[in-house]
């Protein structure tokens, strides 16, 4: 198996945080994470490739080929106690357990030597219905997180409603403290639909957000930024369910008839 992460260029950057959006339920972390992206025009300087993404490439306009891949973004602080940040988003969360492990470890050890030393990561908290105003949950890799972070519209009892976060989010929290790093978990609550992006969750979460990292996020543009990315996250997850469904039952071949996987 290989995980690679390719580097354009190297930014200095000073105590930087890192932040987690990565595509899952309602695609909440997903469209929090990109929408943070575009408002700070952060820059980016890296890209992941694994193979434990699914085997394809989407085909883009003018038949240009797109391979599934997370990227880097950075972004220096502009005020005083603001700090740099480092962004991770992406097309694909692993297809397979041990990729899980493979890629957030690849992750952890490249923000090490990047001197990250606190992460958040942002997700979904499916409730199986709608709600109006969505909470945003919190879990923390290290009790004195909750202390600094109370006051930032996070609710930290809920810990027994969560049970288990699985996925990059909830990884990233576990074993960042094997690296150095104290780690929280944002989750906004959704319905639970994944292909269906959720703007009112992903809102709450950057509105939590941007209180922890005391930078101002607009979120006047975030619907509009969702209908645009929303025929694509549909194509990726339409091909992986396809994908799937051939890997586990492949079509029996018709008979003198020759396939092959291309």
């Amino acid at each position: 198996m290989t995980t690679r992460i390719i580097q354009f260029e190297k930014p200095k950057l000073k105590n930087p945080i890192f932040i987690e959006g990565l595509p899952g339920i309602g695609n909440v972390g997903r469209i929090a994470a990109g929408h943070l992206v575009e408002e700070l025009k952060a820059k980016k300087f890296a890209e992941l490739y694994s193979s434990h993404f699914m085997p394809f490439i989407l085909l883009e306009k003018g038949s240009e080929a797109h391979l599934l891949k997370n990227e880097f973004y950075y972004w220096k602080g502009k005020q005083k106690g603001q700090k740099d940040l480092i962004i991770l988003i992406g097309d694909s969360q692993s297809a397979d357990p041990e990729g899980f492990y493979e890629i957030c470890e690849e992750v952890l050890r490249y923000l090490q030597k990047l001197g990250v030393k606190e992460i958040f990561t942002l997700g979904g908290l499916s409730v199986g219905e709608l709600v109006g105003k969505p909470k945003v949950f919190g879990v923390v890799n290290h009790p004195s997180l909750i202390e600094q972070y109370k006051n930032c519209g996070i609710d930290f009892e809920g810990g027994e409603r969560i049970g288990t976060i699985v996925g990059a989010s909830g990884l990233f929290v576990g074993l960042a403290g094997y690296y150095g790093m104290k780690a929280v978990c944002l989750l906004g609550e959704t319905v639970g639909y994944p292909i269906i992006p959720d703007p009112k969750s992903a809102e709450a979460v950057l509105n939590a957000l941007s209180k922890a990292i005391k930078i101002k996020i607009d979120t006047s543009k975030l619907e509009k930024r969702i209908r645009e990315m929303e025929d694509f996250m549909r194509k990726i997850q339409e091909v992986q369910r396809k994908a799937i469904e051939r890997l586990v039952k492949p079509p029996k071949p018709k008979k003198e008839e020759l396939t092959y996987i291309g």
